[in-house]
């Protein structure tokens, strides 16, 4: 069988082993959460809290698909047109051409361009954060922690790039194979790397103070049955106003994370609601789950890259002779570009079920769905979250399900408590 026969092989068994993941580890059943009942909670917001967030989503909309929308436009420009291989040529040119020039600075560029067409629209949104209260430092921390940003995107593209075309030099007919092992190895490798090693790099994390509440989550924590190595606080306040908390990493990495900004504002009830529902996360594997799905996706996209990237109209179009040259890394950004953009209502469908079954866990493990439905309205209060946003925003890009359908939810799980 030539290598191409073997690539379509590995994909159709990889979309198979997804699709398996996804259908058995997935939560596809919705808690109820019925929609007389989300009505009924939107009335019983303040009308000027639901209009001011309306009107906040609104005023961050024109940048958001602005931003995606040339994000796209400089992808397919660069990737099927010669331009985006003649960039990389220009930042290999001054290294004698060199394949590893080509490989990594060529790629850094062609990142580069994008983020700096998509710069003005990522000032834009910070501009109506800071009109609206929610952004707390000025353009002087917004420059610094774009600037970081910039460079850890660096480091991880650089070793990627470095490793890929490696790669491709060294196995120029199989390098799909090992390509895609790497990009799933990659994933577990960030899985364990990011919470400790970039996470710092953008806030400061410290253990949560010794007092009722530390003892409380700790506790909640054991009865719940989930090793969580400790519960940090993010002080999240010196760039927002808005309250979150999260849980990462895997294994011995594993914390839960709490915005200083959740404590300041929310009674300590509603911050035992906020971790409940975060450790039904850490029970329920999310993270792993994401992990495996996520490293199979990828090595997926490496195969599917390598069969789609040989087509000869593609590689006509990108001025490029084979996919796997540096040149062609432009196309590779487009074509993922593209598929990115058709796998997000996917991606936020998945999101938002295991969103809601970590409320349903929350609800289980406090038994107190008043102050859970507290906390959502808190929870929309201060971030400006649209309680009830446009359908089409909804399916399309909602990670979470929206603030009504979690109070509905709460009120559907008394019912169904005889409460």
């Amino acid at each position: 069988m030539t290598p191409r026969g073997w690539a379509v092989l590995t994909l159709t068994a990889l979309v198979v082993a997804l699709l398996l993941a996804s259908a058995l580890l997935v939560p596809w059943h919705r808690p109820p959460a019925p929609r007389a009942d989300q009505l009924a909670a939107l009335r019983d917001l303040p009308v000027d809290q639901v209009a001011r967030a309306r009107e906040f989503r609104a005023a961050l909309r024109p940048g958001s698909y602005g931003a995606l929308l040339a994000g796209l436009l400089v992808a397919l420009l660069l990737g099927l047109t010669p331009l985006g291989a003649r960039l990389v040529e220009l930042a290999g040119r001054p290294f004698g051409d060199h394949w590893i020039a080509r490989a990594v600075l060529g790629g850094l560029a062609v990142v580069l361009v994008a983020d700096l067409i998509t710069l003005p629209f990522a000032a834009w949104r910070q501009s109506v954060l800071t009109r609206y209260g929610l952004s707390t430092h000025g353009w002087s921390g917004w420059t610094v922690d774009l600037l970081k940003s910039y460079a850890v995107s660096a480091v991880i593209g650089v070793v990627a790039l470095l490793g890929f075309y490696t790669v491709t030099r060294l196995a120029p007919r199989w390098w799909w194979a090992f390509a895609a092992a790497g990009a799933a190895g990659l994933v577990v490798l960030l899985s364990f790397v990011l919470p400790v090693l970039v996470e710092p790099v953008f806030n400061r994390f410290t253990p949560m103070a010794q007092g009722p509440l530390r003892t409380e989550l700790m506790a909640m924590a054991a009865r719940d049955g989930v090793p969580v190595r400790d519960v940090l606080v993010a002080d999240a306040s010196r760039r927002t106003k808005a309250v979150n908390a999260y849980v990462s990493g895997l294994g011995p990495t594993r914390r839960v994370v709490v915005y200083d900004t959740l404590l300041s504002e929310a009674t300590p009830a509603e911050v035992t609601s906020v971790v409940a529902h975060e450790l039904g996360h850490a029970k329920q594997r999310d993270v792993a789950v994401g992990t495996l799905t996520g490293a199979l996706g990828s090595a997926a996209a490496v195969v599917a890259l390598y069969l789609l990237g040989s087509w000869p109209p593609l590689t006509r179009l990108a001025g490029v002779e084979s996919v796997a040259e540096p040149r062609a890394f432009p196309l590779l950004i487009a074509l993922v570009t593209v598929a990115g953009l058709v796998a997000a209502p996917a991606q936020a469908l998945i999101s938002r079920r295991v969103e809601a079954r970590a409320d349903a866990h929350a609800l289980a493990l406090t038994g107190d769905p008043a102050t859970f439905e507290a906390m959502q309205r808190r929870l929309a209060g201060v971030n400006l979250a649209d309680p009830d946003p446009p359908r089409w925003e909804y399916l399309w890009s909602a990670s979470h399900p929206s603030t009504v359908e979690r109070i509905a939810a709460a009120r559907a799980y008394v019912r169904e408590a005889g409460g």
